[in-house]
């Protein structure tokens, strides 16, 4: 467990961290704490901090299974689905994440912030090789995909159907709904039927994910040309936040950067909502619109030094402190119990198999183009395979590359709209 005195959860004292955490426990169990947005944080924090500070800790555990970020996910999970959490509060956590949808409020500073630090003509070059890293992330998940259903007598095409597109399709709302929906449309069965099945793969696979990619994470750290570490994802010995380093942001700026990442997000929802809704009868997503426009703001030199400082200070705050409130609600979102009554040894392996797939195809793929395998792989690979937003957060957290949101984004986003349309052919070709 290390020296009791170098144990300083967020920096504070151990003692005056227990003494919180107790304060709001105490609380929470008398009624006492609110279950709004502040009230729920208090909880969520504590949960959280607990949590991470003990799996970073637990040998083997903290190496290749994720550390703290997969436990705080894996408890909360269990705490959630077996109502070991007051009803009130339950419910306050359930609103800051799906009516606020404080996971998007998140993931806005994190995409603005990995966007405009990087240096411009490596962003240039790494969103141009980027779409060939995901279709060998495609290609790779349906091959052993298919493979690994021949054991269990499962024919290929509904290997694609029923396990490769719902687990690459970029998480639950922007992948496996709309994939039952269109699936509905093309082949005149329930949504629901396909939905069901597919979000238990998904969700199953998005554990693998998150597990792969802290061992990912370790096989970096002994073959280190093989990543950039999370700071680089070409092979250039160029660090992506160089221009950054000797620049200082004021407080100012930090609200500048939190002014303008929001309005980017808005710009995002009036693309997506309004302007440009659909691209060829597929809908865009507004993270999707958002990198774009952060991209050409940051490729033009629009936005000055000390703005984009100031947004991966951001971002570095984001990634490193509220991300336990993130994991937290993730888990309060995960039904342990079905994912339990799901795990046959053909979904687990099946699902594996496409996970390893998607890992061994972007790697490859991406390496070509000019990418670090590994850092390729955890970003067009395990980014695909994984529950969208919350699972690109929890790949990233697991493999210590949260700098990668971006990429990570990209592949939820414009990786899942390409499934979308691979989907709609593939159903009117075989699922008939």
């Amino acid at each position: 467990m290390g020296n009791v005195k170098e144990f300083k959860p967020f920096g504070l004292p151990w003692w005056i961290a227990a003494v919180v955490f107790g304060i709001v426990m105490f609380a929470a169990s008398t009624g006492a704490l609110s279950n709004d947005l502040a009230g729920s944080f208090a909880l969520m924090l504590s949960i959280g901090l607990v949590c991470n500070e003990i799996g970073e800790r637990i040998p083997f555990w903290n190496s290749y299974i994720g550390g703290g970020l997969v436990l705080t996910f894996l408890v909360s999970a269990c705490l959630f689905s077996y109502n070991l959490i007051p009803e009130e509060y339950a419910t306050g956590i359930a609103v800051v994440m799906d009516e606020i949808d404080f996971l998007s409020f998140f993931i806005i500073f994190l995409i603005v912030g990995s966007i405009l630090s990087l240096e411009r003509k490596l962003m240039i070059r790494s969103f141009v090789g980027y779409i060939p890293a995901i279709f060998g992330g495609l290609i790779g998940a349906a091959i052993l995909g298919i493979i690994a259903g021949i054991p269990f007598g499962i024919n290929p095409s509904s290997i694609i159907i029923k396990y490769m597109l719902p687990i690459m399709g970029g998480g639950n709302g922007a992948g496996a709904v709309p994939l039952s929906q269109i699936y509905e449309t093309v082949t005149g069965e329930p949504a629901s039927s396909y939905y069901s099945f597919a979000i238990t793969i998904l969700t199953i696979a998005n554990i693998f994910a998150i597990l792969t990619a802290a061992i990912l994470h370790k096989i970096g750290e002994a073959k280190t040309t093989w990543t950039g570490d999370g700071t680089q994802l070409i092979r250039s010995g160029e660090n992506f936040a160089s221009e950054d380093k000797k620049i200082t942001s004021t407080m100012k700026d930090l609200g500048g950067a939190f002014f303008l990442a929001v309005g980017f997000y808005a710009l995002g929802r009036l693309f997506a909502k309004t302007l440009l809704p659909e691209v060829f009868g597929t809908p865009i997503h507004q993270f999707a619109y958002m990198i774009i426009f952060v991209a050409l703001a940051a490729g033009f030199g629009i936005i000055p030094d000390n703005i984009r400082a100031a947004a991966k200070k951001l971002q570095s705050f984001f990634s490193n402190n509220i991300i336990l409130i993130i994991m937290v609600g993730v888990g309060a979102d995960t039904n342990i119990i079905e994912l339990l009554q799901a795990i046959t040894p053909g979904n687990v392996i099946i699902a594996l198999a496409v996970v390893i797939g998607a890992i061994l195809g972007s790697a490859v793929v991406g390496y070509l183009v000019g990418f670090y395998p590994i850092d390729s792989a955890i970003t067009a690979g395990l980014c695909m395979a994984n529950r969208g937003g919350s699972g690109d957060l929890a790949v990233l957290g697991a493999s210590h590359r949260m700098p990668l949101m971006a990429y990570a984004q990209l592949s939820s986003r414009l990786g899942g709209g390409i499934v979308l349309i691979l989907g709609s052919i593939i159903f009117g070709a075989f699922a008939k």
